[in-house]
């Protein structure tokens, strides 16, 4: 069957892609020649895996959605036991105290990008095989509570509370609109949030973070040293921003200017300008990807469009959000824009599916 690609949906893909591509190469400058001696290391190695998935985004929209569908379950399997190996010694690799990543030579794989993709597809097939049985306790309400609670477990060992947060909304959103009960929606929230304050209680950066939320001026030089220096790159941009490549703050004055906190530093060059045409970006990406979902051939589809949707969504918000001070800070990278290529190459594969549908 021959279909005509979504043309406004990989016209904006595209669009984020060179968008995040022209930042990294500005944001980077600075940190890619205190690490590694050369100003553009960072700009090579996104090209490097851009390139990657743009080549998987194209092959994938050409593989028939019910595929995935197929393979769901040895899919997310393999995602678990990936999340399981970075706790391996000597094969996981330890950054910044957490257990994230797997190194293969000079190449690094963070296994929770898969995780999320692979989560999608399997919630979607696990819940289309219930059908009404999802609105039961027992049959469609504890298998979900199960699913997520070995992702929770694994993604709190690392720990990566951001991560853990945007998969928690994939799954939230997906059980949702398969038609779950309120009450089961009500339980997992309450539940959710007692979670969230003994996370909070149980290690003291957490808590400093949350504190450093609420508060960013008590310790400045401290907990609340990236925040204060990103709020002040976005007030520096001021309306038309300083000009691209004219960020004072990315010389290592912001910690992670091409991950993290690259947000600060499009609001610095761009202004509020280019900060709001970003944001414009990924609300077309959301309602194109709703519209997809809407018009979805049956709940597979339906459900997968919906996750890709929330994962692009909630990600890029929480990371606008917590480095504007609105949210507490989390280390989430910004989709499609922030270094890293494992996350642009799953983004790309989850976009191609959602262009198949």
């Amino acid at each position: 069957m021959n279909k005509k690609i979504d043309g406004i949906l990989l016209a904006v893909l595209l669009a984020l892609l060179v968008f995040g591509l022209v930042m990294i190469a500005s944001a980077g400058v600075a940190y890619s020649m205190t690490r590694f001696g050369d100003p553009y290391f960072f700009f090579k190695r996104q090209l490097f895996g851009m390139g990657i998935g743009i080549v998987l985004l194209f092959i994938v929209q050409k593989i028939s959605y019910p595929f995935w569908k197929k393979i769901s379950l040895v899919f997310f399997m393999m995602s678990l036991a990936l999340l399981v190996l970075v706790f391996i010694p000597g094969i996981g690799t330890k950054i910044y105290g957490a257990n994230r990543w797997l190194q293969f030579g000079p190449l690094s794989f963070q296994p929770s990008e898969m995780l999320k993709l692979s989560l999608i597809i399997y919630l979607a097939a696990l819940i289309e095989g219930r059908g009404e049985k999802i609105k039961d306790f027992f049959d469609g309400f504890i298998p979900f509570i199960a699913v997520l609670s070995i992702i929770g477990f694994l993604l709190i060992k690392q720990p990566d509370m951001g991560t853990l947060g945007v998969t928690i909304l994939i799954a939230l959103s997906i059980f949702f609109v398969s038609g779950s009960r309120l009450s089961h929606m009500a339980l997992m929230g309450s539940a959710g949030l007692v979670v969230f304050f003994a996370l909070v209680k149980m290690e003291s950066y957490r808590m400093d973070r949350l504190l450093s939320f609420i508060h960013p001026e008590l310790d400045p030089q401290g907990v609340g040293y990236q925040v204060n220096q990103a709020l002040l790159a976005i007030g520096s941009g001021g309306i038309f921003g300083l000009g691209l490549g004219s960020s004072i703050q990315k010389f290592n004055y912001l910690p992670e200017p091409v991950s993290d906190s690259i947000f600060a530093i499009i609001g610095e060059e761009l202004g509020m300008i280019g900060a709001v045409i970003l944001i414009l970006l990924f609300v077309l990406l959301a309602i194109r990807g709703l519209q997809v979902a809407i018009h979805a051939p049956n709940m597979f589809s339906q459900l997968v469009a919906v996750g890709m949707v929330v994962w692009v969504f909630s990600q890029a918000f929480i990371n606008i959000a917590s480095i504007s001070g609105l949210i507490p800070l989390t280390g989430i990278p910004l989709p499609f824009i922030s270094y890293g290529g494992t996350s642009v190459v799953f983004l790309m594969i989850g976009m191609g599916i959602l262009l198949n549908i």
